[in-house]
């Protein structure tokens, strides 16, 4: 049940860097079309990106990716010169939010890699690349002359409201009460910032440094005093799905991508009465892993309702029947006030 289910699962991978030798192999491949300047891709959306494009012309298509973008920030994708009939774009939300929020949808189907690449014939998926839905965007031309593609979500921020978003969107996902993710600074998103800089010894300065997303997705990843934290401890990837209880009703919600050696806090809204935990191991292609002949799990024998691709519901009766797996979750003690759950192999 289990093995078959993350199959379709979204995921997210480390943020990469791009080889010269890969830049230089994409940049052969452009073909003869009118003549465009850099091309930049800005983030105006809550969450920590990461971007591929494509460039597809009459003689071939290539795909290369991944580009890490922070709410508020641009990066550029092509330098110099670009000739193609079309620029396309997939792009995904780190793992630390849970299944991708950003659509995954687009006219086009080309290969992606899981980890940095350049892919010349993108249409034709080998080894260990997979197809992926990519959309065709037009960029608009900026100022300065550079061809600018903005990624937004239904909000609409700008650049502020998006970069202050972004902070609250992982202050709540590393357990400190900023909702709701809005854009608007106030009193509550204050007092959780300042919280989370004396949990992790900053100071206030950091808020406004480059790096200040990535500081805060390190302390996501790190097991927390307060609330529930995953960490795999196995070679493998886990994905993992939360529920909660809060008295009137128990909430499932899927899926969490945890990296090897990584820690992720899932998002936990209130004071719940009680919290349940599943979570599986799975391959480089999204499939469950057995270890000495048995499911490599970590669940229990509550069995609540969940399904193949991201979700979330409060309706646990008849999982099958509503289109749902039931799936055996176990409980989580938090009387301690936090609760730290390890994946690691069987001994």
């Amino acid at each position: 049940m289990a093995g078959r289910r993350v199959n379709q699962r979204r995921t997210s991978a480390l943020a990469p860097t791009l080889t010269a030798l890969g830049a230089a192999a994409f940049s052969f491949l452009l073909s003869s079309a009118p003549a465009l300047a850099d091309l930049k891709i800005c983030n105006r959306m809550s969450y920590v990106v990461e971007a591929a494009i494509g460039v597809d012309d009459k003689a071939a298509t290539a795909t290369r990716g991944w580009f890490r973008i922070d709410p508020a920030a641009c990066r550029t994708v092509v330098q110099g010169t670009l000739t193609a009939d079309r620029i396309l774009l997939n792009a995904r939300a780190l793992g630390v939010y849970g299944s991708s929020p950003i659509p995954q949808n687009g006219g086009d189907t080309l290969c992606i890699a899981q980890d940095n690449f350049v892919i010349a014939a993108a249409r034709q998926c080998r080894g260990n690349q997979t197809p992926a839905p990519f959309t065709q965007i037009t960029p608009t031309r900026a100022d300065d002359g550079n061809l600018v593609a903005y990624l937004a979500e239904d909000s609409e921020y700008d650049d502020e409201q998006a970069r202050l978003a972004g902070i609250q969107r992982l202050l709540v996902i590393a357990g400190f009460d900023a909702a709701p993710i809005d854009g608007v600074d106030g009193p509550k998103t204050q007092a959780a910032l300042t919280a989370f800089l004396k949990s992790r010894g900053l100071n206030s300065d950091v808020v406004q440094s480059p790096n200040f997303f990535k500081i805060m997705i390190e302390a996501v990843q790190a097991p927390s005093p307060t609330g529930l934290t995953w960490c795999n401890d196995t070679p493998h990837k886990v994905m993992a799905a939360i529920a909660t209880d809060d008295g009137k009703a128990v909430t499932s919600r899927g899926w969490y991508r945890i990296d090897p050696g990584k820690c992720l806090h899932p998002d936990v809204a209130g004071q719940p009465k009680q919290i349940y935990s599943f979570a599986e191991a799975v391959d480089g292609d999204n499939r469950a892993i057995s270890y000495r002949n048995k499911p490599l799990n970590w669940g229990g024998t509550t069995q609540l309702c969940t399904r193949e691709t991201k979700f979330e519901t409060n309706e646990q009766a008849d999982c099958a029947a509503r289109g749902f797996s039931a799936t055996d979750f176990a409980g989580v003690d938090m009387s301690g006030g936090g609760k730290t759950l390890r994946f690691a192999m069987p001994r």
